[in-house]
């Protein structure tokens, strides 16, 4: 079965996710990774499904979403690239509030090679932003001079970064 891409975005409701996932279920489709969050009252959900029916099939069936101001989107996904040699880790950063914060540490990641494959941010009460990222690192990456680029960048910023290898994953 081909994989389509599904996104859903809009002012959160109950039974929305229960409404998404009986469609692709009675299309035969199953649900294989999906990421939901609800980010100030706005429901933001990306799902990867394998299902028998063409994009503009799942996308018609989910079409009724829009009366509720939802916006969907459905696409297909070519293949997995093969990144089982990447190297895995987990980024944090955490301080004082300040434009700028996510953009130079990405940076700093990117010029590397690194590649972020799953981030949160939080802005907390009094001003502390976090950020937590995992990230794949390619085959020879130094480590070490990434670590000391991103802590050169964190003192430059006012912020505490740290890079650790990533934990295997329980899922």
């Amino acid at each position: 079965m081909p994989s389509l891409a599904v996104t859903v975005i809009g002012h959160d409701r109950p039974g929305i996710i229960a409404e998404v996932t009986r469609v692709v279920a009675d299309l035969g489709g199953n649900l294989e990774d999906s990421s939901m969050t609800l980010l100030r009252g706005n429901f933001a959900w990306m799902l990867v499904a394998d299902v028998a029916a063409p994009a503009e099939e799942l996308a018609a069936r989910l079409a009724h979403l829009a009366a509720d101001g939802l916006t969907v989107s459905v696409l297909p996904v070519g293949e997995d690239p093969d990144v089982a040699a990447d190297a895995q880790y987990v980024l944090s950063v955490h301080g004082a509030d300040r434009p700028g914060i996510v953009a130079a540490v990405t940076a700093a990641l990117a010029a590397h090679g690194g590649n972020i494959t799953d981030l949160s941010t939080r802005l907390g009460r009094g001003g502390l932003y976090l950020l937590v990222a995992e990230v794949t690192l390619p085959p020879g990456a130094d480590v070490a001079e990434l670590t000391a680029r991103l802590s050169e960048t964190g003192r430059s910023l006012g912020v505490g970064v740290a890079l650790r290898p990533a934990e295997s994953d329980v899922l």
